[in-house]
This record gives structure tokens, C-alpha cells and sequence, in this order.
């Protein structure tokens, strides 16, 4: 009865070999997608390792360490660098690693809701120029302005005159018919 329940709910061993391989490969591959957070990235690390551990698959803590700072994308580079210099891998857990890895992206936000918030308060730059003092792209931006001015009013102009004939011949349909029955004939009977 075990070695059915076992067949049932684990696989036979081809399955579980084959779940190993797709599991292994996943890991290799692994990498931090763009726009994620390190939670996620944690989640999904976590989630590949600890099958694999369900697996007979035995990973150091220094192999588990090395492959999160690996699979970070250009954006952590500095992070990487300094934890793999200042720090010994060996002796720390990936849950510690994880956590100096989101105490940075903390402050990374923090930074980044810092510098929008100054960038709103700039207000706008206005540039101004001296008579005379006209440079290229002024007169070129000036030119494509013109252009633009040009080009809706003509196509308001061709708005207008669309909306004039729509007008002119729903009139033309709205005036009403005489009907006089002595200028009609009948097809079936000619009367």
C-alpha cells in the first residue's frame, strides 16, 4: 500500500528524475526579472531550492549566496560588489543576505521618491533671448510651430466645410415630397 501511495503522490523515479532536471535547469537559469523586487526574487529562489532540497539536492550556504548576488540584474552591481568583498559568504545565511539586499532596495526607493519630489518642485525653466541672439533651434522649433499652426487650421477649415455640406444635404432630403397620385401608374394593373 506505501509503494502506491508513494507512485501516487510522488511519481515513479523517471518522473521525479525528469522533475529534477527541469528543476535543476530552472535554477541555472535563474534570474532576476525585470521590475521585480528582491521579495519576489527571494520567493521564487526559495521556491526552486527548497524542491530541489525535496529532491536529495544538497546546496552550501556559500552556492545558495553566490547564485542570488548572480542572478541580481545592473542595477545592483555596486550591492553585489561591496557584499561579496566586505563580506564571507560561508558563514552567512541567504535569509541575511536577503535582508541587507532589501534594506538597500529601501533605500533606493527612498532615494528615488526623494528626487521626484524635487523634480516637482523645480517648477519650469524658462529660457530667454536677447534680440538679435536667435539661435538654430529656435528658429527650427519656431518653423515647426508655424507648420503645426498652419496645418490645424487648414484641416479646421476642412472640418467646417464637411459639417456645411453634411448640413446643405440633409436639408436637401428634409424638404418634402408632393404626392400626387394622378402623375404615378401602377405597374401590376397600369391605372
Amino acid at each position: 500500500m506505501w509503494d502506491i501511495l508513494e507512485v501516487t503522490h510522488e511519481g515513479t523515479s523517471d518522473v521525479k528524475r525528469a522533475r529534477k532536471h527541469a528543476l535543476i535547469q530552472e535554477y541555472e537559469l535563474f534570474r532576476m526579472q525585470a521590475g521585480k523586487t528582491i521579495a519576489n526574487v527571494q520567493k521564487r529562489s526559495m521556491h526552486i531550492v527548497n524542491h530541489l532540497i525535496g529532491l536529495v539536492e544538497i546546496f552550501d550556504k556559500e552556492e545558495l549566496n553566490i547564485k542570488v548576488l548572480k542572478c541580481l540584474d545592473r542595477s545592483w552591481q555596486p550591492k553585489v560588489t561591496t557584499i561579496s568583498e566586505t563580506r564571507d559568504l560561508t558563514t552567512w545565511s541567504t535569509s541575511a543576505l536577503f535582508g541587507k539586499l532589501k534594506d538597500h532596495e529601501l533605500e533606493m526607493n527612498r532615494f528615488k521618491e526623494q528626487e521626484i519630489g524635487e523634480r516637482k518642485a523645480r517648477g519650469i525653466a524658462l529660457k530667454i533671448i536677447a534680440l538679435g541672439e536667435e539661435s538654430e533651434t529656435d528658429s527650427r522649433e519656431d518653423n515647426e510651430a508655424e507648420t503645426l499652426n498652419l496645418l490645424s487650421r487648414k484641416f479646421s477649415k476642412f472640418l467646417r466645410k464637411k459639417e456645411k455640406e453634411k448640413n446643405q444635404q440633409s436639408k436637401r432630403y428634409s424638404k418634402k415630397i408632393d404626392f400626387n397620385a394622378a402623375k404615378f401608374t401602377c405597374f401590376g394593373c397600369g391605372k
